[in-house]
């Protein structure tokens, strides 16, 4: 059996320590919020001291910020193995199935990343990036003029808002017989709704143009 050296013990140790810190206040925040959360609460849970946690994470919102960081990195991930369509309609469908297949394979998580925040508190770096990656093909649909009398904002929203009430409802009711193709139609209801054909002339990147003016 290998021996660890005096060096990688302590670097084990390390991320021993950061790994339940984390957990624990994972499993504190989805409990009972973030207006619950507290360092106390959380050193009765993990088992680590307040200097241990300061030393790891800085201060409270620098653990905070390194939790939700390293949740929205995987939705991140999981958004990047969708292949990207040509067709922004097609592309869209895909990550929408793929962000609701998240929620359901990972409701711990879902929920932490929908827990309501101070809002003065800048988001993660990666929640940037998880939506900028989700609101592309609207982005793109819009500038086509596609979406009609709906904007990108309020297109986006929309998508949003049918995927939280899809894993929060299968989540929340597991007992229930869900249809095995509740996910696909009801997305594909929605996209029927919000996305018309091609217009024969492309109004819409002008549009656009006349709007940011």
């Amino acid at each position: 059996m290998r021996t660890l050296s005096a060096e990688q013990r302590r670097r084990q140790q390390r991320a021993d320590a950061r790994r339940a810190i984390l957990d624990a206040t994972e499993s504190l925040l989805v409990e009972g919020g973030y207006e619950s959360f507290s360092i106390r609460r959380l050193v009765d849970r993990c088992g680590y001291t307040a200097p241990t946690i300061y030393h790891h994470f800085g201060d409270k919102p620098g653990l905070l910020d390194a939790l939700l960081e390293e949740v929205f990195q995987k939705l991140v991930r999981l958004i990047r193995r969708v292949p990207e369509s040509d067709d922004p309609i097609e592309y869209l469908r895909a990550l929408a199935r793929a962000f609701v297949r998240f929620g359901l394979k990972n409701p711990t998580h879902y929920r932490l990343l929908t827990q309501p925040r101070d809002p003065v508190t800048r988001p993660p770096r990666s929640a940037e990036e998880a939506r900028g990656l989700l609101e592309k093909p609207l982005l793109e649909l819009w500038e086509e003029g596609r979406l009609g009398s709906c904007d990108a904002r309020t297109a986006s929203q929309s998508v949003w808002a049918l995927s939280d009430g899809l894993i929060h409802l299968q989540t929340s009711r597991p007992d229930h017989d869900w249809s095995k193709s509740l996910v696909d139609d009801s997305v594909d209801a929605l996209l029927g709704g919000l996305i018309g054909p091609a217009p024969a002339k492309g109004p819409g990147r002008s549009r656009r143009k006349r709007e940011e003016r």
